[in-house]
């Protein structure tokens, strides 16, 4: 697309006039402005459009903040009148009024001023020609912002932008106003509104499509979490059906002469297998039959959830008139306008780059899974510190370490949050030259890259981030399903860290127990303490603010409130969007052994919906508005998501849970091996038969366990050989059952996903068939001829007594007419030439 500015003498009052073209001009009025817009080297006219002068009641667009300091500083007072006379020269007219601490300056825009811009305002599925426009049309709050926030940080005659001058404190800060935000406080942003429907209409029209789709997808999340938590709560609950019943639990409340050998070297005691029945009653809860179904249904809930997503966002976009909108478009569009030489930025890859960058990805991987080392670790030193200090404790050492690793790792995911922003950032910014990350300062961006675009940048940064966050919120969870009592040894010769403290093991209940705990744990405290904080710290912040004395003035008063609203940034909604994609994972990822998850995931965002509208309504400075037609990139990291929650609940059934080894002693080894027989439970000596066995005359300082003059030998979970603790044949057959029922589960849930993907399309057929009557509207307004018919006398007088009728000379009118003549060509050869009305 390629715009010409046809540039004429400068109006007296600051606004750029355009001069008509060569020869006689169309008749137009005195302060009209025509920009044309060509295709391959032909031009379109684009808008026509006759100025209004800006009204003196109307509110300010824009408030630029200083501090009065910097009004003894000359340099600065001269760079602020720079920067304001240029505005003027724009277009903008101000007003400057202070208080004790602060001078504000208000920033309104002419109306003429977004004559340049209207190209914005016509949507890319209207039905008007793109040569004409029905007169002046009032301009949407968001698009004015969206202008006149594009023009403060575009580059004035000095070279400084807005974010220039705020980074070398000329100015404390910049922000569009809050008005007219009274109807969303009352439908939205209130705790009372928690069960009623969002008003994304209303949204979009305040705080643009950007955030709208945000509050749509996380409503039309939080909708499709009601059947998953109503499915798991079910898989949970139908524990409690066989908590009595089920014969593993049984067996083991019954064991009062089975002896399980010391886990650690804290309370080295043998302790009966009884004393664990509570626990395994736990267990059985969530560790049972209907954890594979419900971690089939999950992984056809993500894809099914994505799918019918796509197709509700297509409803939206079509509405809001976005379905066909281009971002490359529009910016170039805004840059050439600004600046008739501007060049768009071109597409470049640097293998050697991107090499560089997967290395020290791997390197920060790899530094978040040494922070699950850590934790190991920790909770080995706690165990032997919590022995000692706390012998009340006694058994529940095991638990405290537990709890207290899971609080652990819970803080360093917020220190590791902060570094992985800053890591991810600097990978971004790694062999570019610098530019603003932000195309606004509202969004506060300091953070600098090449990118072609804001949204590519944006894209890059997302998937770092979301990367490292990943390994630093799930490095624990992974360690604990599939490493935690896996290298231990054997009870007889054990791991041992630096030869000093024996490596910490499972819960005599099973790994699934410490997994549920971690689960349950973080997925708990992220969702009620980092609620509470994320509310808690903006709205004391902002009570704090709003003690100091206000002005009398309703203006100045207007101006000093949104002030002392929280500061907003580049990471306001990319957060919001980080902590939903990490709870999604929580709530898919490892919900085979926390079926709870989509149930406290439904509780959290009935909160999180209004948490978010009371923020941005109340607390924080107004959201300059940003245009969207879907989430971005964050759809590429749902669709990850739900391939990983695949991969990673097919290997905690098959590794972590006793899942397959109940079905190969029902089917191999147990009493039903060779039938079912009524009277016997198929179950039946599995504890027995899951444990091996270890001579306690073994160990390597027998005097030192409490109680070893009176037991001769002790069981351990493991199918190792007595006499030297080497795997058997039963390990190894076991292990392949393993291995086949993963690679079966994984393709078997995939190909579910990839049926589910086809059977529901993306775009719904009434979205596709709307989209099609809009584009013939179009075809039919352009003045098409139809095959083999020429354009009679009537239509062509009819046509040219319509609005987009012109006159043109010279070589404009040479051109028209060559034009004409083709098309109306006897017989007309319409692949050949297409004539356009107005043309």
């Amino acid at each position: 697309m390629r715009v010409s500015l046809l540039r004429g003498h400068a109006h007296p009052d600051g606004v750029r006039a355009e001069a008509p073209p060569a020869g006689p001009a169309p008749h137009l009025g005195e302060e009209s402005l025509r920009i044309l817009v060509g295709t391959e080297g032909d031009s379109l006219l684009l808008t026509d459009i006759n100025t209004t002068e800006t009204e003196a009641s109307e509110p300010w667009d824009y408030v630029l903040v200083a501090d009065r300091c910097t009004q003894r500083n000359p340099r600065q007072v001269q760079r602020q009148q720079q920067f304001l006379e240029e505005l003027e020269r724009k277009g903008f007219c101000y007003k400057a009024r202070e208080d004790q601490e602060k001078v504000f300056f208000g920033i309104r825009a002419d109306n003429r001023v977004f004559d340049r811009y209207r190209r914005l305002l016509m949507e890319p599925e209207a039905t008007t020609p793109r040569g004409e426009l029905a007169g002046p049309t009032s301009i949407p709050a968001t698009t004015r912002i969206r202008i006149v926030n594009f023009v403060l940080n575009s580059k004035m005659a000095a070279g400084d932008t807005l974010q220039d001058l705020v980074k070398d404190g000329v100015f404390e800060a910049g922000f569009p106003l809050h008005k007219g935000e009274e109807d969303l406080k009352k439908k939205w942003a209130r705790w009372r509104n928690m069960f009623q429907q969002q008003p994304i209409g209303d949204i979009r029209n305040y705080f643009g499509e950007k955030v709208a789709l945000y509050f749509a997808w996380l409503g039309w999340y939080t909708y499709m979490l009601v059947p998953a938590a109503v499915v798991g709560l079910i898989i949970f609950l139908s524990g409690f059906a066989h908590f009595e019943a089920s014969q593993i639990s049984r067996e083991i409340c019954e064991a009062h002469d089975v002896y399980m050998c010391p886990r650690g070297d804290h309370n080295p005691r043998y302790q009966r297998l009884s004393e664990t029945c509570a626990f395994a009653k736990l267990t059985h809860l969530f560790d049972n039959e209907g954890t594979v179904l419900f971690a089939m249904f999950m992984a056809l809930w993500a894809t099914v959830f994505l799918e019918l997503w796509k197709r509700e966002r297509a409803r939206v976009v079509l509405q809001w008139d976005l379905y066909g909108w281009d971002e490359d478009q529009e910016e170039m569009a805004l840059g050439l306008i600004a600046c008739p030489d501007y060049q768009p930025r071109l597409h470049q890859h640097s293998y050697m780059r991107s090499t560089v960058i997967l290395l020290l990805s791997l390197l920060m991987i790899c530094l978040m899974i040494g922070m699950a080392h850590v934790l190991v670790i920790y909770r080995v030193l706690a165990a032997a510190l919590f022995s000692s200090a706390f012998p009340f404790l006694g058994e529940q050492v095991t638990t405290a370490v537990v709890v207290t690793g899971a609080l652990v790792h819970y803080v360093s995911i917020l220190v590791m949050t902060k570094i992985n922003k800053y890591v991810a950032l600097k990978l971004c910014d790694f062999g570019e030259r610098r530019a603003p990350l932000s195309p606004s300062l509202a969004t506060g961006g300091r953070i600098q890259e090449k990118p072609r675009t804001f949204s590519e940048r944006e894209s890059k940064f997302t998937i770092k981030f979301f990367t490292l966050q990943f390994f630093a919120h799930f490095s624990s969870l992974i360690y604990i399903a599939f490493i935690l009592g896996r290298i231990n040894g054997n009870p007889g010769k054990s791991v041992r860290l630096a030869g000093l403290w024996k490596l910490e093991e499972c819960h005599l209940s099973g790994c699934m127990m410490d997994l549920f705990v971690q689960m349950a744990i973080i997925m708990g405290l992220k969702q009620t303490l980092s609620n509470c904080m994320e509310y808690l710290g903006p709205w004391l912040a902002h009570k704090c603010r709003s003690m100091r004395a206000t002005s009398q003035d309703p203006e100045l008063r207007h101006w000093q409130r949104n002030y002392r609203l929280n500061p907003v940034n580049t990471f306001s909604l990319f957060g919001e969007f980080m902590e939903m994609m990490i709870q999604y994972g929580f709530t898919t990822v490892f919900v085979a052994a926390f079926p709870l998850a989509p149930l406290l995931a439904l509780f959290s965002n009935l909160a999180e919906i209004r948490l978010d509208a009371i923020k941005m309504v109340r607390l924080q400075r107004r959201l300059v508005p940003r245009k969207a037609k879907d989430i971005g990139t964050w759809l590429q990291v749902l669709e990850i998501i739900g391939v990983l929650a695949v991969i990673a609940n097919g290997m905690v059934i098959a590794f972590t849970s006793e899942f397959i080894p109940r079905v190969v002693y029902k089917y191999r080894y147990g009493p039903c091996r060779q039938g079912a027989h009524p009277a016997v439970d198929c179950l039946t000596g599995y504890v027995n038969h899951s444990l091996s066995v270890f001579y306690t005359k073994d160990f390597q300082n027998p005097v030192e366990i409490e109680g070893s003059e009176n037991v001769t030998e002790c069981r351990y979970r493991d199918y190792g050989a007595a006499q030297n603790s080497n795997f058997t044949e039963q390990s190894w057959f076991l292990l392949a059952i393993r291995l086949a029922f993963l690679i079966l589960f994984e393709h078997v849930a995939l190909c579910v996903k990839l049926i589910a993907a086809w059977f529901v399309p993306d775009v719904p057929q009434s979205v596709k068939n709307e989209v099609l009557k809009k584009k013939h509207q179009r075809l039919g307004e352009a003045g098409l001829p139809g095959p083999g018919v020429g354009p009679g006398p009537e239509s062509r007088s009819t046509r040219d007594s319509g609005p987009r009728a012109q006159t043109w000379s010279g070589p404009r009118a040479g051109q028209e007419a060559k034009t004409q003549s083709c098309c109306h060509h006897h017989p007309p050869q319409p692949w050949l030439c297409v004539c356009v009305g107005g043309l």
